[in-house]
């Protein structure tokens, strides 16, 4: 298991310098690109929603960094298998490996991303508490959360082709309806049930949000996102002990 992990890990390092080989300043140009992404959406969305930067752009960077984080997972999730398609036709390797590459190329990249977010909070004066360390347990349910669907869906993708495009829609559909730009105090109470407490993606992004913001995350987001990595890890076991062999004649 900790030579697979580790063989995942390489995989996972290598597909980062493979895109940005030749580069000067390699990973960090996504940084650099996210930096002046959250710089120019905070003082135009700040402006629409009547939000003062000091609180606006703190929400902002880190909604966006940590979205950044689930949705690239899941999008990139439904090719796990089908990019791998040569190593699992040629080499006897456990498949999670390419399942797991994907979650540690995305946490890589995060990596690079956060520490965005420390200094936005210094440029605009706002203090982060010890509320930070929650990241950490939160960051853990997540990973668990990414994890089982990028099996999942790396392995239907396999199957069905037409999933990755609709995978990469519907995140597209699900990025609007989730508070990332948007602050969830904007949705009336009425209407916060349906809107946030069904959607597991806010829940998720809230684990990770929170604790920069000097919040800590409710008993509800806790409850459904581990209730919501039990469910989905009994579905993915069953899912793959039934068809997990056929994903080499699938790719």
């Amino acid at each position: 298991m900790r030579k697979s992990l580790a063989l995942a890990a390489m995989l996972a390092w290598e597909d980062v310098k493979q895109a940005y080989r030749r580069s000067t300043i390699g990973p960090f140009w996504i940084t650099a690109s996210m930096a002046v992404q959250i710089g120019s959406m905070g003082v135009v969305f700040g402006i629409i929603f009547h939000t003062p930067l000091f609180e606006y752009l703190p929400f902002l960077a880190s909604s966006i960094i940590l979205w950044s984080l689930i949705s690239v997972t899941v999008v990139e999730g439904c090719m796990a298998f089908i990019s791998a398609e040569g190593m699992i036709k040629q080499l006897d390797m456990p498949l999670f490996i390419y399942s797991v590459r994907v979650v540690i190329r995305n946490s890589i990249t995060l990596i690079h991303n956060i520490v965005i977010i420390p200094l936005v909070f210094l440029a605009v004066g706002h203090p982060m508490s010890w509320q930070v360390i929650l990241l950490i347990p939160g960051l853990v349910i997540v990973i668990a959360n990414l994890s089982w669907m990028v099996v999942v869906l790396g392995m239907v993708s396999a199957r069905f082709r037409d999933i990755p495009q609709t995978v990469a829609a519907a995140m597209t559909i699900i990025y609007f309806i989730t508070p990332v730009m948007w602050q969830p105090k904007l949705v009336p109470d009425s209407q916060a049930h349906w809107l946030l407490g069904l959607n597991p993606f806010y829940h998720l992004l809230q684990l990770l949000r929170l604790p920069f913001l000097s919040a800590v995350p409710t008993l509800e987001n806790w409850l459904l996102s581990c209730g919501f990595a039990l469910v989905g890890w009994a579905i993915t076991a069953l899912t793959f002990k039934k068809f997990g062999k056929q994903i080499a004649y699938w790719v």
